[in-house]
């Protein structure tokens, strides 16, 4: 089973620079999901103050990866063949928390969702769902 330690290692070793400029912190990994947390920062936000989309997402995406990481027990190549998520009110506050959770796992396909809360307000800022290949 997956560590947070060995998560955090692997995203701070293998990730692009973009994405490890998020400063994501991989807070819990289990076969069931992952939990990754993220600093709001001047740098990820847009005019007004307000995290930007394209942060969450891609917060999503890789919260997501880590989930489809922890439930195979091993970090192995997955590709996003399919990411939707849903901005559901502005983004601000400390940080935000991404738990993201397996919903279905077959040979070929893993089938996964997210939330996205802000912290200290718990109120959810965005959704997310995704497919990834098994190359």
């Amino acid at each position: 089973m997956l560590t947070p330690a060995d998560a955090q290692r692997f995203l701070d070793e293998n990730f692009a620079d973009w994405v490890r400029a998020l400063d994501l912190t991989i807070a819990a990994i289990d076969p069931d999901g992952a939990t990754l947390r993220m600093p709001i920062t001047p740098a990820l936000a847009r005019v007004g103050g307000i995290l930007s989309g394209q942060a969450l997402a891609a917060m999503a995406d890789t919260s997501m990866v880590f989930a489809c990481a922890g439930h195979m027990g091993a970090f192995k190549p997955v590709a996003t063949t399919n990411l939707d998520t849903v901005f559901l009110r502005p983004g601000t506050g400390d940080a935000v928390r991404c738990e993201a959770e397996i919903v279905r796992a077959g040979k070929a396909l893993i089938f996964a969702r997210a939330t996205l809360i802000t912290e200290p307000s718990e109120k959810p800022v965005a959704t997310a769902t995704a497919t990834f290949f098994l190359p």
